[in-house]
């Protein structure tokens, strides 16, 4: 097994007026903090808006990865959103990777666009399958990018990959992720999923309105509210529906 970004720290705190500062996660590194990452994986979870995905993104396009996703050779924009977060933080590396790639949930239509559109004589589908990332669903365009492109020996970055999936796909997701840390490789994933957490030995990061701390994936809210849903149901229906 092996790491190719060993922690993220940050260099310099943003403009006294960006938005970022007000980010718990921004706040959090601005005082010191950092993020260990040297852990073959890496999890990123915690409530909307806390900065999780900001940080995500930050990392990768630091990594020289394109904003919307994909690997570092793709350079293609279909709208300026990604923050100048990246701009602030140092990666500290211990080596280079053969082989990378940002996957997000949101932009991922536009990654399978820009592929179809280079792959002019039909030859680069190849590595995705043979089949357009366009012909197939949302969670098996997901599940075929990453069975036949990733390859290992590489950094993978996913933002929210459980968001296209099934839960038994989420557990295809898991084995693949196995089969490729035991290819040398690495993932830093910001997730709300309670499953892709479990992975052995990954280290958890949960994001608050405090800041983050690292966690014992047992421990994250995520699991504990997904642990008393399941149990009762019933139950926590009922404590929702009151609320209203």
């Amino acid at each position: 097994m092996k790491t190719y970004i060993d922690s993220v720290y940050l260099k310099n705190v943003p403009g006294k007026k960006s938005y970022l500062n007000r980010l718990p996660a921004v706040k959090y590194l601005a005082e010191g903090g950092k993020i260990d990452t040297s852990a073959p994986v890496t999890i990123f979870v915690g409530e909307n808006g806390t900065g999780k995905s900001t940080l995500l993104e930050a990392v990768a396009v630091a990594f020289g990865f394109n904003p919307e996703g994909g690997s570092r050779n793709f350079d293609f924009s279909t709208a300026e959103t990604h923050s100048k977060l990246y701009e602030n933080i140092i990666l500290v590396r211990r080596a280079f990777p053969k082989d990378g790639f940002f996957l997000r949930a949101e932009s991922f239509y536009n990654v399978a666009s820009y592929i179809n559109e280079i792959d002019e004589d039909h030859t680069l589908i190849a590595r995705y399958g043979g089949v357009s990332l366009h012909e197939q669903s949302h969670g098996e365009s997901f599940l075929a990018l990453i069975q036949n492109r990733f390859v290992g020996k590489g950094l993978y970055i996913l933002d929210e990959p459980e968001a296209a999936l099934s839960p038994q796909s989420i557990m295809i997701l898991i084995a693949e992720i196995k089969r490729l840390i035991d290819a040398d490789s690495q993932f830093i994933i910001a997730t709300h999923s309670p499953m892709i957490m479990a992975f052995p030995g990954a280290r958890v990061y949960e994001f608050s309105k405090s800041g983050i701390e690292e966690k014992e994936y047992k421990e994250t809210e995520h699991f504990q509210i997904m642990k008393n849903f399941l149990h009762d149901p019933e139950r926590m229906m009922k404590i929702i529906l009151d609320k209203e």
